[in-house]
């Protein structure tokens, strides 16, 4: 990754956290690929103190942990002498301060300790170690900058964010790192040479999402397509086993979680935890609440509670672009593609078949749900409303009609937006039979809702929509797709 574009809000933080007269903690965390050890090193580089960057082996012994970060310690402080092997993290930790201690006294030291959650090994004590040297001796010391970081953010999160010991409310700064928006995309690739209109980058976008390491590897001079087809259904192609790869690195139960993450993507809706509850193996068991937080935590999924249905409990939804991407059109093929490579063109001979739709619809959903801000904006709507998805099935022999609202804006100034989502190519139109459709949503949603709210509704279509008597009657605004490129 040679690019670091947007993160101006995180830079600000790390300034200020440089620059206070007192020693502060800071805990980054977010998805693995996302861009946090190059946001450091970024930061580290305008630093003019002293740099102490080590990073965790990813199943690495107790042994081999303590053998880096020594080797770090003799690198960083002493002209990369050979120090001696200590068999403790306390003992590694004394030894990380008395080279602190021998700097000049207005020398600023940031401790960066990257992949936390790989160093702290079964039985080795790290976190106790950290605490105690922490309480003792760095958080007293004012040049003493540290920074801990993990791609495992639920591990950041119970062991140093909500740590109930030594380390209880001793994280002085947060910072959550999440993927770039469609905005920050395009002007990631803008610097690098590559120039795509609205429709391509959005067509990249719905495949792989606004990871700077997945941005990093499209290739100058190739559509958006043909950039898929290489990275998703070539060997060597690096989102080829990618999905495989994150969860190995991400959770200790890789297993099950691959198993939730796949229930939960064969609903675009939705699926009540309940539901996850009643479908999943008994692998997973009694720990469904846990494994379903990491996959949050790591960013795959989101939990929510649909408008006005707090008593029907937590729904999850997939949000992450490349997982849906992967698991509808690479693990179906994965095995032809590793008997021989599929030929060039693979891709744009898959969106002609039955299932691209149904799917550009669902990943288009999800990237309106992360640019839920920007929507709100374009309608000139004021942050204070409630937003939400809501959905009625009617029950079994009910002959009542069902209704889903893939978005909504609850206002204060006595209306609700109901917004129908659609990607097309071309703009999209509201004939007699859709109009029909929609003005039976409505109907739904006042009967179930008991509202008496002026509903107005809306169209976020990638290309707006064509002019019609029906379109003309009913919609009361159109959000298209350079309204979502929006900062």
């Amino acid at each position: 990754m040679t690019t670091l574009v947007g993160r101006e809000e995180e830079l600000k933080k790390l300034d200020g956290f440089y620059a206070s007269a007192k020693a502060e903690f800071l805990a980054i965390f977010g998805r693995r690929r996302i861009g946090k050890t190059f946001l450091i090193q970024h930061f580290c580089a305008k630093a003019r103190g002293v740099c102490f960057h080590v990073t965790g082996l990813k199943d690495g012994s107790l042994h081999d942990q303590i053998e880096n970060f020594t080797r770090v310690i003799g690198k960083t402080f002493y002209e990369g002498a050979e120090l001696r092997l200590k068999n403790k993290w306390l003992d590694v930790f004394e030894q990380l301060t008395d080279a602190i201690n021998k700097l000049p006294k207005h020398k600023k030291v940031i401790l960066f300790f990257d992949e936390l959650p790989w160093m702290a090994t079964k039985r080795s004590k790290l976190i106790q170690a950290l605490d105690h040297y922490w309480n003792r001796y760095w958080s007293i010391d004012p040049r003493i900058k540290l920074i801990v970081c993990g791609s495992a953010a639920s591990w950041i999160l119970e062991n140093l964010i909500h740590n109930k010991g030594g380390l209880y409310n001793r994280i002085t700064y947060q910072i959550e790192l999440a993927p770039l928006t469609l905005y920050e995309s395009k002007k990631f690739l803008a610097k690098q040479g590559i120039k795509l209109n609205n429709d391509q980058l959005i067509r990249l976008y719905m495949t792989i999402g606004g990871v700077p390491l997945y941005l990093d590897h499209v290739q100058k001079g190739l559509s958006a397509d043909q950039n898929i087809d290489v990275l998703c259904f070539t060997k060597r192609g690096l989102l080829f086993n990618e999905f495989g790869k994150l969860f190995a690195s991400l959770f200790d139960q890789q297993e099950v979680c691959e198993e939730l993450i796949r229930l939960i993507a064969t609903s675009r809706y939705g699926i009540p935890q309940t539901e996850l509850m009643r479908k999943s193996s008994k692998t997973v068991g009694g720990r469904l609440k846990k494994r379903l937080q990491e996959l949050e935590d790591a960013g795959f999924i989101e939990s929510f509670i649909p408008y006005q249905h707090k008593e029907k409990g937590i729904y999850y939804r997939v949000i992450d672009e490349y997982t849906l991407f992967y698991l509808k059109w690479i693990d179906p093929v994965i095995n032809n593609i590793k008997r021989r490579d599929k030929e060039q063109g693979y891709w744009l001979s898959k969106q002609k078949s039955a299932g691209f739709e149904s799917w550009a619809g669902y990943a288009y959903e999800a990237i309106c749900y992360k640019h839920v801000s920007q929507i709100r904006k374009a309608l000139e709507i004021g942050p204070g409303v409630e937003i939400g998805t809501w959905r009625y099935v009617p029950r079994r022999k009910d002959l009542k009609e069902g209704a889903q609202i893939d978005l909504l804006f609850d206002r204060e100034d006595g209306v609700i937006t109901l917004c129908e989502i659609k990607y097309t190519t071309k703009p999209f139109i509201i004939d007699k039979s859709y109009a029909k459709k929609l003005l039976n949503k409505v109907d739904v949603f006042k009967e179930q809702t008991r509202t008496s709210k002026q509903i107005f509704i809306v169209m976020i279509s990638a290309h707006g929509i064509q002019k019609t008597v029906y379109s003309e009657e009913y919609i009361t605004g159109v959000v298209v797709q350079e309204d979502l490129m929006k900062e």
